[in-house]
């Protein structure tokens, strides 16, 4: 038999015993205590260290109960005020300049194309190039057009002079006419007299009749003449016309944006020439909220930064739409800006500011800003009884130091941290900074 394994079981077993019956001993040891003492509180002469007296349970309940009661008369003294940082803000003069970002736009722009077909024979000229008001941009070869305009000028020519001849036999027709009348008038009365037969009188009425057809016939003939000078007048003109447009000029003063068309190239009706862009002036183009068209007049100076840097530029508000875009309800306005040098390009991002009245305002942080119930934008203030109170306001303006708002008192204790924990109503313990303006 092996003695080993026995001698560890009992060694086993004796621990248990001690740890299991004996356990306020042995941690009494082990916290310093004698081994006497440790003996003492296995044979339950002395009292474990954690065991209390009577008069020590009384203390804790009294303790408990003084707790309680003062727990009670904080619940009937009020909500305890809730901390929070403020800012006392007053408001300032700011200037109403409406802020917005736009682009440039060429002050004109025009593609001139071809009103009728031909042959380039101009030499091209190349995008980039300054070009004048009336300048040829694109020649077309004339064809036949020229001979076109003189056979019609040659039958204007005919038309006009068959004129004296026409006008000639009105005049002999109404001779005529005026000598039948009278030839009818001595037969009618010659018949009275009884000098004239029937036949004679049914002879001269025959020949008046024979005049006023004659009459009729020849301002026929001249109305027929006047009508043919007025087509031969159209077709000079059409074929004049025709002319002219072979010839593409310039309608104003600019920059050609594309090559104009290639020597030898054929346009067709409707092919495009070249493209004009006017730069100087050159407008400002943005679109104004809703919220901020009614600031913006007609003729307000506004100022203006390119995103790409570059001197100010200074313009005046040409035009301010009254309808709305129906997608962004904006409105569009444009600001006319002098460009003598044609150094803001046509499509350039700007910053835009519109001259407005001044207001009264104050610049608190961004993050101040809160919405109340109802989705309106406001900050939390500090009122005079030292509760929290919700006060709607506008935004005017946001700047890299904060926003500008209005509809606050000219003074205000503004809530920035904590306003989102309380409510109106709620009072609020606040801890002040000073203002960054």
């Amino acid at each position: 038999m092996r003695l080993v394994p026995v001698l560890t079981a009992i060694l086993v077993a004796a621990t248990l015993f001690v740890v299991v019956l004996h356990r306020d001993a042995l941690i009494a040891f082990a916290n310093g205590a004698s081994f006497d003492e440790a003996v003492a509180i296995a044979r339950g002469e002395a009292p474990a260290p954690g065991d209390t007296t009577d008069e020590t349970a009384s203390a804790d309940t009294d303790g408990a109960a003084e707790a309680k009661a003062a727990e009670a008369d904080a619940t009937d003294a009020g909500p305890k005020p809730v901390r929070v940082i403020a800012l006392h803000s007053t408001a300032q003069v700011v200037d109403g300049a409406v802020l917005l970002r736009g682009e440039t736009q060429a002050f004109r722009q025009v593609e001139l194309r071809a009103e009728t077909s031909g042959r380039m024979i101009s030499n091209p000229l190349r995008k980039g190039a300054s070009i004048t008001a009336g300048e040829v941009i694109c020649a077309l070869d004339p064809g036949t057009r020229e001979a076109s305009l003189a056979e019609a000028e040659a039958r204007l020519a005919e038309a006009r002079a068959a004129i004296p001849t026409a006008k000639a036999r009105v005049e002999e027709a109404r001779a005529g006419l005026e000598e039948a009348k009278l030839n009818q008038n001595a037969a009618v009365k010659l018949a009275e007299g009884g000098y004239a037969s029937d036949t004679r009188v049914a002879s001269v009425n025959a020949a008046e009749r024979s005049a006023e057809a004659a009459v009729a016939s020849a301002e026929s003939g001249l109305a027929t003449v006047s009508a043919s000078i007025q087509a031969a007048e159209a077709s000079v003109a059409a074929a004049t016309r025709e002319i002219e447009r072979l010839t593409i000029m310039a309608p104003f003063a600019g920059l050609l944006e594309s090559d104009t068309a290639e020597l030898g190239a054929l346009l067709q009706t409707g092919g495009l020439c070249a493209t004009i862009i006017q730069l100087d002036p050159i407008k400002l183009v943005a679109y104004i909220p809703e919220t901020q068209v009614n600031r913006v007049s007609l003729g307000a100076r506004a100022g203006a930064r390119l995103a790409t840097g570059g001197a100010d530029i200074i313009g005046t508000v040409s035009f301010l739409s009254k309808s709305a875009d129906p997608q962004t309800r904006t409105f569009l306005v444009e600001i006319e800006v002098p460009n003598p040098g044609l150094l803001i390009r046509d499509g350039q991002t700007v910053e835009i500011g519109i001259e407005a009245a001044g207001a009264q305002a104050h610049l608190l942080p961004q993050s101040a800003l809160t919405l109340d119930d109802d989705g309106a934008l406001g900050v939390r203030i500090v009122a005079a009884d030292d509760t929290a109170k919700f006060v709607p306001v506008r935004l005017l303006r946001d700047t890299p130091r904060g926003v500008w708002v209005t509809g606050l008192a000219e003074t205000a204790d503004v809530i920035i941290i904590g306003q989102e924990y309380v409510v109106t109503g709620v009072p609020v313990l606040a801890t002040f900074e000073e203002p960054t303006q």
